[in-house]
């Protein structure tokens, strides 16, 4: 966790991370603001490694560089003076040459009400100091200059936005809470880089915004445009390139381009040059004469990164806690910080002109009483009884006799006099303004929308970063670009499929598509159906809508099952399985019937879990992707479909019951290499046989079912809810038996298609009836015909859209 609070993630009120705030508040300590010179970065590093941050101070150099970079930073929030590298990935010169201060948006937007007890303060690392544990910022940084960071088991990536864009929605907000998702993507209408370049309006910035997590696609600037290559030469098309994707290294792209052209990959480049200089970017690529300019930057679009995606994560710590964040949400905790930072600094200001009127009310009646005040000090010994004479004589506080003894003579003028009756007046007039904002929320309201608005006016700029419509077409012909022959044999695949049939895939594993028509007539889906010439399926799902049915394996691997091929040749579920699957054992077969809200979770057999986004395979074509990285010998359990605040199921061989609400705070989105964390600690010789999530909406009936046919039922609502690492409930108790112990195999919701598979590879069919006529709690014998020899190895339950 100190990984996560201390180092990778940023705060999200002032969108800063430890090491950024750090460098920050030692730069304000040193008085290094705007005005003043330049100083050696290698002060500013020494400062903040001894007095707040104890790491290595190339990490802090680092932190401080990527601070100045105008091509990191869409608002640099320190001013650098020297070399600190470039978009070509130079490197910056070492802290000893290089000079920074800071910037004005800094100096004025974050650090201005520092000394104003607007924000708490803790011991640094050996209590000798104090350090802020946030700064009191006065613009949303967070989203303004987004944020990338890497933690255990989680990562930030949140994008650079416009601070015009994010100050009217802010204001939009203020005047109006209930503002729809609609009208605020309206005002923020996608990130905006520091390097332009475009980007391609699509899904992804919706779900980013909405869900916190998406892909957003950009592309760089370019422009075909004809060229003079010299005298007695032809004139050339070419193709400049003016703006970049954002952090896409100029260099090694222009490297990387330079090989596909000499490994024949990509045909009709003459040449390729950079011309950049301080006035801009310019790459130009030189097109041969029989060339057509039009396909060629068609190509650098598909095949090269001059087209690529954002992964954006929009999550940041929320009272020190990890969250997933949503535009909304982002822009409404900055908001609650800000009106609670403006209520501190109404009251820090309101005590010191309390003070203040204090001691001018004081010297305007020594100053109306001078003859008598002048004797009561010239009759007294010293300092103190003259202060005790004062405080008797004028009735005024130990304070105000102070601000007497230490008023100098030239108060006494007339002209002093009425400059301190005009200060006594402005002080009552700045007391009544702060108390209206204190005690009036609309007023405390009002003045946040004018600073918003002043600051806006002083540091707001035109958005860099255009946006192009009709980007999901885009996105998509780049995809089929990439893999024309594979999508061309799927596309065709469909074409000869009728609309009217269904995938099955049978409880061998065999996948077949036949008419809706037969498998009525068959009565497959009749809970009735015990025809022992026909095996059970375990899927049968309509292809009119061309669903996506993810295939994964206990390898933690994940892929789209190819099952259009199907209809050409039936055959076993191996050589539908996409690339990279084909030797893993296969644990969950799951049809995507929407993906609004849901999420992917995932048990490994060491007793982790965890969830990931479904966006995380929203790409995945002919290929398949890891989603869990594995210790040594754990394998994946189980893969299952979740929502928020539903309820994961956790079924153990020995009977144990885990029940656990599933929520944003308890169990955020994780990357796909990441482990998990321990939801279950098991015993030994235990073993997780299933595990299952659902919303309680209504009650269901969970079953254990042991490998002797017997089976216990109960009430879902009944069960306890544990939190992570309890012991949970025992749903069954076993006595052992000399031959063979008996244990929990599976676990199911009650429904009409259930099946039960023997260790000899038979199928029965559950009878409904029996189970629903049953006790709760208490064990009961499925009426089923085993040999003496034979015992149940698993359930299975068909999948039909109606129980989706």
């Amino acid at each position: 966790m100190s990984v996560i609070v201390g180092r990778a993630l940023p705060d999200a009120r002032d969108g800063l991370k430890p090491v950024q705030r750090r460098i920050l508040f030692a730069m304000h300590e040193l008085g290094l603001t705007p005005e003043r010179p330049y100083r050696k970065c290698a002060r500013v590093v020494g400062d903040v490694l001894g007095k707040y941050h104890p790491h290595g101070d190339q990490a802090v150099y680092d932190a401080l560089v990527r601070q100045v970079q105008i091509f990191n930073s869409r608002y640099p929030i320190l001013d650098g003076h020297g070399n600190f590298g470039s978009i070509d990935d130079d490197p910056p010169a070492a802290m000893r040459y290089t000079e920074t201060r800071l910037a004005p948006i800094s100096n004025d937007a974050i650090l201005s009400e520092i000394d104003q007890e607007t924000v708490d303060f803790s011991p640094n690392f050996d209590g000798s100091q104090q350090e802020p544990d946030v700064l009191p910022a006065q613009l949303p940084f967070l989203i303004l200059n987004g944020s990338t960071g890497i933690a255990v088991g989680m990562a930030t990536s949140i994008p650079p936005h416009n601070l015009n864009e994010v100050v009217e929605a802010l204001i939009a907000i203020i005047k109006k809470p209930s503002l729809n998702e609609e009208k605020l993507l309206e005002i923020i209408p996608g990130p905006d880089f520091p390097t332009g370049g475009e980007i391609l309006v699509s899904n992804g910035i919706k779900e980013t915004y909405t869900k916190g997590r998406g892909s957003i696609t950009m592309r760089g600037i370019a422009r075909i445009e004809e060229i003079n290559p010299g005298k007695g030469k032809h004139k050339r098309s070419g193709i400049i390139i003016s703006e970049l994707p954002y952090q896409l290294n100029k260099a090694s792209w222009i490297e990387k381009l330079a090989d596909l052209v000499n490994n024949g990959k990509i045909s009709g480049i003459a040449d390729i040059r950079d011309e950049s200089d301080r006035d801009g970017m310019r790459i130009l690529v030189e097109v041969k004469r029989d060339s057509d300019p039009k396909k060629i930057l068609d190509f650098l679009y598909q095949k090269t990164s001059l087209q690529s995606n954002f992964g954006a994560i929009l999550l940041a710590l929320v009272n020190g806690q990890p969250v997933q964040l949503t535009l909304r949400k982002l822009l409404n905790n900055f908001l609650e910080f800000r009106e609670n930072t403006i209520l501190l600094r109404s009251n820090y200001l309101l005590k010191n002109i309390k003070n203040r009127e204090e001691i001018v009310e004081a010297l305007i009646q020594a100053t109306n009483n001078v003859r008598k005040v002048i004797n009561l000090i010239e009759k007294s010994k010293d300092t103190s009884e003259a202060k005790s004479n004062l405080i008797i004589s004028l009735k005024i506080n130990e304070r105000q006799a102070d601000g007497i003894l230490g008023m100098p003579l030239k108060k006494i003028t007339g002209l002093e006099k009425n400059s301190l009756k005009n200060e006594l007046k402005d002080l009552k007039t700045k007391r009544a303004e702060l108390e209206l904002i204190i005690n009036d929320k609309e007023n405390l309201m009002k003045v946040m929308v004018k600073e918003l608005k002043d600051l806006k006016k002083r540091f707001g700029s035109k958005r860099r970063t255009k946006l192009i419509e009709g980007g999901d077409a885009l996105i998509a012909e780049k995809m089929a670009n990439q893999r024309p022959n594979k999508e061309l044999q799927r596309i065709n695949a469909l074409k000869e499929l009728s609309k009217d049939s269904e995938i099955i895939i049978q409880s061998n594993n065999e996948i077949k598509i036949i008419p809706s028509v037969t498998i009525k007539k068959l009565k497959l889906k009749e809970s009735d159906q015990e025809r022992k010439d026909i095996l059970p399926a375990k899927l049968i799902w309509p292809i009119k809508n061309e669903p996506k049915i993810l295939a994964v394996s206990q390898e933690g691997k994940i892929g789209l099952l190819k099952w259009e091929f199907a209809g050409q040749k039936p055959g076993p579920l191996k050589q539908f399985l996409p690339a990279g699957l084909e030797n893993d054992k296969i644990i969950n077969i799951i049809p995507l019937t929407e993906i609004r809200d849901i999420s992917i979770g995932l048990i490994s057999t060491d007793g982790k879990f965890k969830r990931i986004s479904i966006n995380e395979i929203s790409d995945i074509s002919n290929r398949s992707t890891t989603i869990l990285k594995l210790k040594d010998r754990v394998k994946l359990k189980s893969c299952i479909l979740c929502k928020e605040n539903s309820y994961l199921y956790i079924v153990s061989n020995i009977g144990r019951i885990i029940k656990i609400k599933i929520t944003e705070h308890d169990f955020p989105f994780m990357g796909k290499l990441a482990q998990g964390t321990n939801i279950i600690k098991l015993f030994p010789n235990e073993n997780i046989v299933e595990a299952l999530s659902f919303q309680e909406k209504k009650n269901k009936d969970l079953i254990l079912i042991t490998n002797k046919g017997s089976f216990v039922k109960h009430s879902t609502k009944e069960i306890t809810i544990s939190k992570k690492g309890a012991l949970g409930t025992m749903g069954m108790h076993f006595k052992d038996n000399k031959t063979i112990k008996e244990r929990v195999i599976d676990c199911f919701i009650n429904n009409k298609h259930v099946y039960i598979k023997t260790d000899k590879d038979r199928y029965q069919k559950l009878k409904t009836d029996q189970i629903d006529n049953s006790s709760y709690r208490k064990e009961n014998r499925l009426n089923i015909k085993l040999n003496n020899d034979e015992f149940l190895k698993s359930t299975f339950s068909m999948k039909v859209p109606e129980e989706n």
